[in-house]
């Protein structure tokens, strides 16, 4: 297999060039239509950090809280009261979980550069957040599966994610430049997802999804 040019998502070989510039190539799959950037353009781990260091995540900045509130205010309405979640890849500045906690639950962190904290993989949630996320994963399968596995029945993975829509225009999309960025997804690719995991999907907005783990399926 030409793991260089497979898909992330559903590991399928057959995918042809969406779009190229001068940094990189795009590749779309034919089978679950992820856009997705091959391994090679990927940033190194340091590169990758070096980049998120730059990101202003202040937890006090009042139009960044509003920019949140499109995934908190619909969650907040999918969850019951004093819930326990995880903010995954929560980054330098947790804002989104400040805001859950305002509302009067609870949450804890897992980044992989800035809460390293391991044990949460031995805990279960009633939610867990994806913001700006789910794009920067270069295996999507394992980290959703690992995620689906410390999610208690009819728990709730939220993500917010810029996504692909008919009225794209990939060329100008201010999206895909932000180098580490390999993964795009459209209602297909994100159909796909959910359907792999057998949870229930939510398209909520073009930027806000919910995966539910329905919880018939486990009694």
């Amino acid at each position: 297999m030409n793991t260089q040019n497979t898909c992330p998502l559903c590991k399928s070989e057959n995918n042809s060039l969406l779009y190229k510039d001068h940094l990189r190539d795009y590749l779309q799959c034919a089978n679950c239509d992820l856009v997705f950037v091959p391994t090679e353009y990927h940033l190194s781990l340091a590169e990758e950090k070096e980049r998120y260091d730059t990101h202003n995540n202040n937890p006090k900045d009042s139009r960044y809280r509003q920019f949140l509130s499109q995934l908190t205010t619909p969650l907040n309405l999918l969850i019951p009261n004093r819930s326990f979640g995880l903010d995954f890849g929560c980054g330098s500045g947790p804002a989104l979980s400040l805001i859950l906690e305002e509302k009067g639950h609870r949450v804890e962190l897992y980044d992989k550069f800035y809460y390293q904290d391991q044990s949460v993989f031995d805990k279960t949630f009633d939610f867990i957040t994806l913001t700006e996320v789910i794009e920067h994963l270069s295996d999507p399968i394992f980290e959703i599966g690992r995620l689906k596995s410390i999610l208690k029945p009819d728990g709730v993975i939220a993500i917010m994610t810029q996504t692909l829509t008919q009225n794209t225009d990939f060329k100008a999309w201010y999206y895909k430049n932000d180098p580490s960025h390999i993964g795009f997804y459209n209602q297909k690719s994100l159909d796909y997802l959910a359907d792999y995991f057998e949870l229930e999907i939510t398209h909520y907005s073009d930027r806000v999804i919910f995966l539910k783990k329905n919880l018939r399926k486990y009694i």
